[in-house]
C-alpha cells in the first residue's frame, strides 16, 4: 500500500518544488561560488540569489564570464518589516547579439541596516542607478565613489519608497541665496 502523504508522493507545491539550474548557475557551481537559485521570472531568465559578502566575488566572476553590461541595478521593498532587495539585471553583449544571455542576480538585505559593497568598480553603469537604490530606499552601497541623494533634496529625511514610509506633511524650502 502506497501513503500518499510521504514525501515521495506528495504533490509539488510552490515551497517543494524543485527549480531546474540554468546555465549560469551550474557554472558558478562548477567554479565554487556559493548562490541560490530563484525560480526563472516571466520571461523565462535565470534568477540568482546571493548573501551581500559574495557579491563581488560572483559579480567579478560573471564580468569574467561574459557579463559584460549591466542593463538594470534598481530595488524594491518586500512590505513593512520585510526585506530591501537590490537586483542587477546582466547581460552578456558580443557576437550573440540578436538574442544575448541573460541573468539576474538578487540580494536580500535586512532593512534596519542595508548596506551592500558597490558594482561600480565592475561595471561604470551602476553609478547613478545605485545613488538611486541609496536615495529611494536607503540602501548603502559601501564603496561607491559619490553615493548621496540624486532626486530628493539633500536634507530630506527618510527613504521615500519603502513601504513603511510616512510622507510628511509638508516641506519647508531652504532660501538658496
Amino acid at each position: 500500500m502506497v501513503d500518499e502523504n510521504t514525501p515521495e508522493n506528495a504533490p509539488e507545491t510552490e515551497e517543494t518544488a524543485i527549480i531546474q539550474a540554468g546555465p549560469v548557475s551550474s557554472w558558478l557551481t562548477e567554479n565554487g561560488f556559493d548562490h541560490d537559485l530563484l525560480e526563472p521570472d516571466h520571461l523565462g531568465v535565470e534568477l540568482i540569489k546571493v548573501a551581500p559578502e559574495f557579491l563581488i566575488p560572483l559579480s567579478t566572476a560573471l564580468f569574467a564570464y561574459g557579463f559584460n553590461y549591466l542593463q538594470c541595478q534598481g530595488a524594491y521593498d518586500l512590505g513593512p518589516g520585510k526585506e530591501l532587495v537590490s537586483f542587477y539585471h546582466l547581460i552578456k553583449v558580443g557576437d550573440n547579439s540578436d538574442r544575448p544571455e541573460e541573468v539576474r542576480v538578487k540580494v536580500f538585505l535586512p532593512r534596519d541596516n542595508p548596506h551592500l559593497p558597490s558594482v561600480y568598480w565592475i561595471w561604470k553603469a551602476a553609478d547613478w542607478q545605485e545613488r538611486e537604490s541609496y536615495d529611494m530606499y536607503g540602501i548603502v552601497y559601501d564603496g561607491h565613489p559619490d553615493l548621496k541623494r540624486i532626486l530628493m533634496p539633500e536634507d530630506w529625511i527618510g527613504w521615500p519608497l519603502r513601504k513603511d514610509y510616512v510622507s510628511p506633511d509638508f516641506y519647508e524650502l531652504q532660501d538658496a541665496y
